[in-house]
Order: structure tokens, then sequence, then C-alpha cells
């Protein structure tokens, strides 16, 4: 593990913006590439969404271009914020440390910039960034050997989770079922006998269906919504070789992950429903305990789809669930402005691993920067930062910025580039 006090006296030039020499160009250079870059991203969304909840014309004409340059000013700000407090606490510190270019420039940049954006987006970017930052953590302590990973490990945390949130909302005097063998008895012989014409217990609340359909339905919608999602994201790529392979589109039909994606969402809702409906059969009643024992095996589903982002989001709703059920009950202490801090140490966490370790940084985020910035994220030259301890410069091979000799305080990163 980097050394908290470990410092190097290097300039910003040498380690940051090793494109350009000056703190003020290079921060108007990486703030303009992610002003075009955020619009792009933003525009077709609110656009999209914008059809899909059927807006009428006002909305439009009012709305529709503010939204969209508020959020666009939140993505901006947040990359090119960071750069300049990367310039600034170079120039406060007067060196770097190991928290300093990647953790101490993100966090203010990223409190200032979700200030920008609307609270009600804000509800929508927590929950992904929370996630990631706890997966980066994660994959943090593996590598430096505190956690040792599990098998299927993905599999026990979503069985976890998913039954921790729904407990959480229980009443803990109600008793479980005390004769075991009873209930297997009613589960294999009465049950079926049942659900063969198609009931519905009277505690059910799905009213338009019996409990087969009503899981049945449940496993086809939460399937096809997994298959498409899978489908979309393949969309681009695939058409990019139509012309020249046709057969990317029957790969993108038939694709393996679209069918996994699919059976996990679907045996997911599906198991969750199916165990609800057969418990209120067995015990006669409606009983929310019954959620942690639905919930435990609806976690078996990612058997099909292992995913540690999902098990890392079903912590992370964990966590929320347990922090406003202990509000609730007085135990913990509200803060307003929660959400905000949490988004903005977060995301310091993913820019600090960015910078410091980009190995344990969920590939797929890895690229939204590299995005954001025009690839200038890449030129970092992290060979310096590998005396912290993280291989820093572990996958970017043997990539040496070509610096300017007039603005290079430590010359040895010269005789680096000429030998």
């Amino acid at each position: 593990m980097a050394a908290l006090s470990k410092s190097i006296p290097h300039s910003c030039y040498e380690i940051g913006h090793t494109w350009s020499s000056s703190c003020t160009t290079s921060t108007l250079q990486v703030t303009a590439g992610a002003l075009e870059v955020s619009f792009k991203i933003y525009a077709p969304l609110y656009l999209i969404a914008a059809i899909l909840r059927r807006r009428k014309k006002d909305y439009y004409k009012k709305r529709l271009l503010p939204e969209i340059l508020q959020s666009t000013s939140f993505l901006t700000a947040n990359g090119g914020l960071y750069i300049a407090f990367f310039c600034i606490l170079r120039k406060l510190l007067g060196r770097f440390y190991s928290w300093s270019a990647g953790f101490g420039a993100a966090l203010p940049a990223s409190y200032i910039a979700i200030l920008i954006e609307r609270k009600s987006r804000l509800a929508l970017t927590f929950p992904h960034r929370f996630p990631l930052a706890t997966e980066t953590i994660f994959r943090m302590a593996v590598t430096r050997g505190l956690v040792k990973p599990m098998k299927h490990g993905e599999v026990r945390y979503s069985s976890f989770y998913r039954s921790e949130v729904w407990a959480s909302f229980s009443c803990m005097n109600v008793p479980l079922p005390h004769n075991i063998f009873c209930i297997c008895i009613h589960c294999v012989c009465v049950v079926p006998f049942r659900c063969k014409h198609g009931p519905r217990h009277r505690c059910c609340k799905h009213y338009q269906d019996n409990c087969i359909s009503y899981c049945v339905k449940g496993f086809i919608r939460m399937f096809s919504v997994g298959y498409l999602i899978q489908c979309c994201l393949k969309v681009p790529s695939a058409f990019r070789q139509a012309f020249t392979k046709p057969s990317r589109l029957l790969w993108l039909l038939y694709n393996k992950e679209n069918f996994q994606l699919g059976a996990f969402l679907g045996s997911f809702v599906s198991i969750y429903k199916g165990t609800s409906c057969l418990l209120r059969w067995m015990c006669n009643l409606d009983d929310e305990l019954h959620a942690l024992i639905a919930g435990f095996l609806a976690g078996t589903s990612m058997f099909f789809y292992k995913s540690t982002t999902i098990s890392m989001y079903l912590f992370s709703k964990l966590v929320e669930t347990l922090y406003f059920k202990g509000i609730e009950a007085g135990k913990f202490p509200y803060f307003p402005e929660a959400d905000t801090v949490i988004y903005a140490i977060s995301t310091a966490i993913c820019f600090q691993a960015a910078v410091m370790e980009v190995q344990n940084l969920r590939p797929s985020y890895w690229k939204f920067l590299l995005r954001l910035t025009k690839g200038r994220f890449a030129l970092m030259n992290r060979k310096v930062l590998d005396v912290f301890g993280t291989e820093a410069s572990k996958h970017f091979g043997d990539f040496t910025p070509k610096l300017d000799p007039r603005y290079v305080l430590c010359p040895i990163d010269i005789d680096m580039q000429l030998g």
C-alpha cells in the first residue's frame, strides 16, 4: 500500500497535462473536449426520454434545451475542474502525494460539479456511482491481499443483499413456520395440486392473474428486457461490421450473453414472486418475513449472469435501506446533503483508481473517462507514479510522454526518455 506521506517533487506538467506545459491551456482543452462529449451524451438521452414520456410541446420549447445544458455543464465541470484542482493542489502543496493526484483533486471538482446538476438527476446518478466506488475499493483490497475473493461470490452476495433489503422492512416479531416437515409435504403434494387449476391465494395482491401466470409473466417480461438490453448494447458494433460480415447480425440475435442476462432477470423476478406465492399458500398468511426467504432464493439466479457490478449495486441498496430505516428508528442522524457528499467521495475514489491503479477500475468507466477527456487521461506520466507502489503504469506498456525540457523540474525524466 502506498504511504500517504510519500511524495514526489514533479510539476503538474510532468505528471498530469503532459500534452501542454500551460495549466490554463490544459484546463481549457479538457473542458472544451468534455463539453462536446457531454452534449453528445445528454442531447439524445433527454430527447429520447421526452419522446417516451410523451412530453407536450411546451416542454420542447421551454425546458428541453435548458435541462440538456444543465446536465452537460455538470459533466463538463467534473472533467474540467479536475484538471484545475490537479494543478492548484500541486501549487499549494509544492509536491505530489499518492492521494493528491487522484482523490484530492477529484473531490472538490466532483462536489462543485454535482451542485450544478438537478436534484432529480442526482437520484439517478448516485445509485450508479456509489456501487462503482464500492466495487473499486473491493478490487483494491483484493489486489493488496486484504480480501480473498470467494468462488461464486457474486451469487452469495446477491442472495444475502436481496434478502436483507427485504428483511429490513419486516416485522421481526412474527415467527416463521415451525414444522418444516409439514411445510415440505404441503409444498410437494398440496400446492402443485391446487395450482394445477391456476388459483390465487386470498393474500396475493396480483388480482388479475393466478399465481402460476403471475410468475410466468414476470419471467417472460424480464427475460425480454434483459435480452433486449444486451442486443441494444451490441447494435453499434454489429452494424459497423454488417456490410463486411453479415453473420454479425445473426450473432447479435443469438449471442450467449443476451440469453444470460435475460435468464438472470427473468429467474430473479420469477423466483422471488413464485417463492412469495408459495409461502402464502403454505402459511396461509402474507408475512413480511417471507421476503427474507424469497430474496435469498432469488439471489441464486446470478448463476446465469455473474456480475460484480450488480452485486455492488445491491449492496449499495442494502446500505441505503438500512440507513433510512435507522433514521426512521431514530438511531441514525439525517444529513440533508448526504447524497451530494457521498457522490463526490465515490467519484473521487474512482478517479484515484484511474490515476494510480487503473487495473482496479471497471473497464467501462475507464473507457468513459477516456472518451470524456478525448484520450488525455491516458497521457499521464504514470511511470513516475510507480514510486507509490500501486503499479500505476502496469497497463500502459512503455509509454513515456515527450516533455519540453524547458518546463521540467526533474531531469531524471528526460534521461528516461532519452535512454
